[in-house]
């Protein structure tokens, strides 16, 4: 505000204009001076001018002040209370808000709106569900803020979306735009593309800028960006006002489609523009190049070039991260330097982070950020905080940690029996994943696609066949779920493991729609298992027609040649690998000790402690020689006139995960659990002796691969020696 003149005395006109103007400017220290002047009694107290000072507060975020100034209010009115309401509302303090509602004489509907659209906010539709019922028993009118507060409180309930939406079409509110902008935003969230389609397109010209946001957005979700960016010329055809929520919305239209070009040649009009410098098309910028397999390098540019970035971007770019399992560390650092410039942690910024650790199997940086979050006050949306903590011990190895956070939850949604259940499936123990989604269906919690997926993982694990196809069935008959290329991958790799390799070769021909590389690599590896080299050769060759510059497929051949004593068929595929300009994904094994991660590679001698490592292995094997342990030279994959059984055992004997598990073994307490992760699928010599090393050590031992998880204990291993 502009320097005023304390020349007295004032007119209370010109005392109520200058709080108005501290209000609209949020001027905190006029405001503080004008409230002096009024507590000294120079100003005639008024509730209209108390009233004024509440707002004034709230206004510059001092929530205390305002509760100060409520309370010296002599005749507090409706619009005292609900002043104080909205205060506490918008810092999330729904506790005290209700309370005060429930100390008001007579609650109005601004009263009842205030609370209803703050629980939908927070995602806790029950409260929000009972103030509008109680409304109503009362005969409060309800109006166009009242049925936008209901929309968003039915969230991902469709059934009670559809009767507000009628209950919205009798009562005549179907001409409110803003009722009408939130049941696009909520019928497209649950999938319904065209409900959210008639909704706008009968709107007519009542539509605002909002209204062709929330459709934009809608195309984009529903991965019909070519829409999207229709509707957004036909806005800038029509003259409406394109800002920041208009260019985001763009933004996710291109990442839904993929189409990186586009999003390059928006962002260089955005550029132009000068709205690149904005933080809301920022996190938009961020999210294309980070899912676009744009760069992260990109993604930097992008947040560096925004001079205040806010919690959303901050997000944004922890989000970023944590997608691409290179970048894991880098989450962690931006989310220590988002805390560092003052920002604290939300319930997004805590999932994203929460999947960074689980991407590092990392036990102890999950347990920090999981302290952090319990001490943290999270104001809406825990369960999915809670939710990603479960996936993450699930990864980490802790399956036990996992299920006693799931059974304390004080709430579960389809989310969290998703990651329950899939925790089951990785780790082998494919019964209790079955029981638990029994136990889903029996309370009503609908499967979606993803729970599918887990399920029929389990049963891949397990060999539990029949099962299998059982439930591949019943998502199309008992739940209208149609099979995605996930399924499918999933039944052939069912079939496969169990050595059915004709039935997954069949599935592969009769499927709806191209097996992709996943399917194919996972016949790959079930021929692998069962050396089937004919169909093996025919898996490869279609993968390779889908992703030419992948080596794996080479890299599996050729040892499949290699074990199957075929030399000069394993020196062409390497040879051709090679002429390619291909290179196999170098193995390795790392662990976490005392915080901090050991890596090692086969053969390893750059470790500190590789002396010890070594001198233990080498009486271990004594050990597991005496107790029955024969190596299975064939896993060491070079031919007999190159080199002698003892040089053969040496090699075996110094692969990654042997290295790991051994330091681990020595640099930990007697008793205390090990967790190893490797880059790559664990071999089958490993497994044999980690099975020998559990028992005679006492230890649990965890091996994390690229496919599941092995638990090794008392000489047995959690996949039954089914993988």
């Amino acid at each position: 505000m502009n320097q005023i003149s304390w020349s007295w005395p004032w007119s209370l006109q010109t005392f109520r204009l200058l709080l108005k103007t501290c209000i609209t400017q949020k001027d905190l220290l006029t405001a503080k001076s004008l409230h002096t002047l009024y507590i000294k009694s120079l100003i005639p107290s008024s509730t209209y001018l108390s009233n004024h000072f509440i707002l004034a507060y709230s206004k510059c975020g001092r929530l205390s002040a305002a509760r100060n100034a409520f309370h010296c209010t002599l005749d507090p009115n409706v619009f005292s209370f609900n002043a104080i309401i909205a205060a506490y509302a918008k810092e999330s303090r729904t506790d005290i808000a209700h309370q005060l509602f429930e100390q008001m004489p007579q609650p109005d509907l601004v009263s009842y709106n205030t609370l209803i659209s703050t629980y939908a906010d927070r995602g806790e539709p029950e409260p929000a569900f009972r103030l509008f019922s109680g409304m109503r028993e009362m005969g409060l009118d309800m109006d166009g803020f009242t049925l936008s507060g209901m929309v968003t409180a039915c969230s991902d309930d469709i059934d009670i979306l559809r009767q507000v939406h009628a209950l919205t079409v009798s009562g005549g509110f179907d001409s409110y735009v803003s009722v009408n902008n939130a049941l696009v935003t909520y019928y497209s969230k649950n999938g319904f593309l065209e409900e959210a389609k008639r909704v706008f397109y009968g709107m007519g010209e009542v539509r605002d800028e909002v209204s062709w946001n929330s459709m934009i957005v809608a195309y984009g979700q529903h991965r019909e960006g070519s829409k999207a960016l229709g509707l957004f010329q036909e806005m800038v055809r029509r003259g409406f006002i394109v800002d920041m929520f208009t260019l985001a919305s763009v933004l996710t239209a291109f990442t839904c489609v993929e189409d990186l070009l586009g999003g390059l040649q928006f962002h260089a009009k955005l550029i132009k523009t000068g709205f690149h410098q904005n933080s809301h098309v920022g996190s938009g910028l961020i999210d294309l190049y980070s899912k676009c397999k744009g760069g992260m390098s990109d993604c930097r540019k992008v947040f560096q070039e925004i001079p205040e970035p806010d919690l959303v971007l901050w997000n944004t770019m922890i989000s970023g991260f944590s997608q691409n399992e290179d970048f894991s560390e880098d989450a962690l650092d931006c989310f220590r330097q988002m805390q560092c410039v003052g920002y604290r942690p939300d319930d997004c910024s805590f999932v994203c982070v929460i999947s960074a650790c689980s991407n590092l199997s990392s036990p102890s940086q999950g347990k920090q950020i999981h302290a952090l979050a319990i001490k943290s006050e999270i104001p809406s949306n825990r369960i999915s905080v809670n939710n990603a903590l479960v996936a993450m011990y699930s990864k980490c190895g802790n399956l036990q940690d996992a299920r006693r956070l799931f059974d304390r939850m004080p709430e579960h949604n389809t989310v969290s029996l998703n990651s329950m259940i899939a925790g089951y499936a990785q780790h082998g123990i494919g019964t209790e994943s079955i029981r638990l989604f029994q136990q889903m269906l029996e309370i009503d919690i609908a499967p979606t696609s993803i729970t599918f997926i887990s399920v029929l993982c389990a049963c891949a694990h397990t060999g539990k066949v029949e099962e299998g196809q059982n439930y591949f069935n019943m998502m199309k008959e008992k739940f209208s779920i149609e099979p995605e290329a996930e399924h499918y991958s999933c039944m052939i790799d069912l079939l496969g493991r169990a050595g059915k390799l004709s039935e997954a070769e069949r599935l592969i021909e009769t499927m709806p729609f191209s097996p992709g590389s996943i399917g194919w690599a996972s016949l790959l590896g079930a021929c692998r298992t069962h050396g089937n080299m004919e169909l093996a050769v025919k898996a490869a060759n279609n993968v390779l027609q889908l992703e030419p510059s992948n080596a794996a497929p080479y890299v599996m051949l050729a040892n499949m040649y290699a074990s199957a004593g075929k030399w000069e068929e394993s020196a062409t595929v390497r040879k051709l690998m090679r002429d390619r300009g291909l290179k196999k994904k170098p193995g390795c094994s790392w662990i976490e000790v005392n915080k901090r991660i050991h890596v090692f590679v086969a053969e390893d001698s750059s470790h500190p402690m590789t002396k010890e490592i070594y001198e233990y292995l080498e009486e271990m094997s004594k050990k597991m020689k005496r107790a029955g342990y024969v190596p299975d030279v064939r896993w060491a994959l070079v031919k007999d006139d190159e080199t002698g059984q003892g040089e053969k055992e040496m090699r075996l004997g110094h692969h990654s995960e042997k290295l790991a598990v051994a330091f681990g073994l020595i640099s930990t307490k007697d008793g205390e659990p090990i967790l190893v992760v490797k880059n790559l699928r664990i071999c089958g010599d490993c497994h044999n002796a980690i099975k020998f090393i559990s028992a005679i050590s006492g230890r649990e031992i965890t091996i994390r691969d690229t496919h599941r998880f092995h638990c090794f204990k008392e000489g047995k291993c959690s996949c039954g020696d089914y993988w």
